[in-house]
């Protein structure tokens, strides 16, 4: 009895120090973490691009401020798309996402930094590259990655796909080349009859700028000095198109005429920011409509059923990859300045990382909407009534 009694001492002797040992381990882990986060640089001021002007005296800053907290939000918000845009292409390859797919890798800054220059309560419109879009509106991973298998639980019930997703304030996501632009003049319209201090952002991109609806817009926001941003996202290609052989002048940011304007670097979330802030301010001020310039560039191709590379070299990708990339450019900047440690950051892609497979795993399995739901929504507020099916004895049921 004594000898089982001693054995079972040890046993309980050696748990402990274990335990004690992890315990003990887990808090010098604590203590240097806290030590660590605590010499972190709370704030840094960086020099950023200086902008090109057209009808202006002055543009934005020549530095930005960035704390930490901005900057380890950026981070994973870029980092998030760029996950989900590379999630998607896995996804359409295995043909669980079809039809039109345009991915927005690489022009993660625009999005990012047109956001931190203004707030949730103004207006966005862009076009069928949305996905980001979606996300900084305040869509979820699920919802989109779901609405791009199509399925109930997608944003637009699985009934818009890649190119139809809608949030607050948010209108998409529109499939006609340029139409959007249009539109986006009319919520502008909205917010200075209700003079509630909002306004509109419209976004096209360069193969768009040549659209004739677009310069009809101009006009319209001059005359009523429509609270507008027009976004010019350059990525340099219309399609399989170059710039320079699809537009006789490239320099977008002086196509409004009237329209002042400013050309930014669009691979840099700072400088996209700052102009986004300086373009709100002279909207707000009652001074009418600015227009953008952002010049940017998409890895993959115009669409999913565009491999990229019959236009332009491998080694151009890789270039701006290697010089431009806007995720690679902030993390340096964070890293240089000790406002985040490599280690932290990649719990941030190990986090992003398993969102998204998470996310991936609820659009493959979410059910698809039934039949019945094809004709609902309709109008916003209205009775149930019956809709005509393709053909005449096949009838639906629209609610709201």
């Amino acid at each position: 009895m004594q000898k089982m009694l001693t054995i079972i001492s040890n046993v309980l002797r050696g748990s402990a120090r274990r335990n004690g040992a992890q315990v003990v381990s887990e808090a010098a882990s604590l203590v240097v973490a806290s030590r660590s986060y605590a010499d972190f640089t709370p704030e840094a001021t960086f020099d950023i691009k200086k902008v090109d002007l057209h009808r202006l005296e002055e543009g934005p800053p020549l530095t930005a401020t960035l704390t930490r907290e901005q900057g380890l939000k950026y981070y994973r918000t870029m980092q998030t798309i760029r996950r989900m845009e590379l999630k998607a292409d896995q996804l359409y390859k295995q043909k669980i996402i079809r039809g039109f797919c345009h991915l927005y890798d690489g022009q993660e800054a625009c999005a990012v930094g047109i956001e931190g220059g203004i707030t949730l309560s103004d207006h966005l419109i862009t076009a069928y590259r949305a996905h980001g879009y979606t996300l900084t509106r305040g869509g979820t991973i699920r919802e989109i990655m779901a609405e791009l298998t199509g399925r109930r639980g997608g944003i637009a019930k699985g009934k818009g796909g890649s190119m139809h997703m809608y949030t607050k304030n948010f209108y998409g996501g529109n499939g006609i080349v340029g139409a959007q632009v249009p539109l986006g003049a009319g919520v502008a319209l909205a917010c200075k009859y209700l003079g509630n201090d909002q306004l509109c952002v419209s976004l096209y991109g360069d193969g768009a700028a040549n659209q004739g609806q677009i310069f009809e817009t101009y006009n319209m926001s001059s005359l009523w000095k429509l609270p507008i941003i027009f976004i010019c996202e350059n990525n340099q290609y219309a399609m399989g198109t170059s710039v320079e052989r699809s537009a006789a002048s490239t320099e977008y940011y002086k196509r409004g005429d009237y329209i002042p304007g400013i050309r930014v670097d669009g691979m840099d979330v700072l400088c996209v920011r700052e102009a986004t802030k300086f373009a709100a301010d002279h909207c707000r001020s009652g001074k009418g409509p600015i227009l953008m310039e952002l010049q940017t560039y998409r890895y993959h191709g115009h669409s999913m059923s565009d491999p990229g590379v019959s236009y332009r070299t491998r080694e151009e990708i890789q270039e701006v990859r290697s010089k431009s990339d806007p995720i690679s450019m902030l993390k340096d900047r964070m890293l240089s300045n000790n406002m985040a440690s490599i280690e932290e950051l990649k719990e941030i892609d190990i986090a992003v990382r398993k969102e998204i497979e998470d996310a991936a795993q609820f659009a493959t399995t979410d059910p698809e909407p039934p039949l019945d739901d094809l004709c609902s929504h309709i109008f916003a507020n209205d009775q149930p009534f019956e809709v005509r099916g393709a053909t005449p004895w096949t009838k639906l049921t629209s609610t709201s």
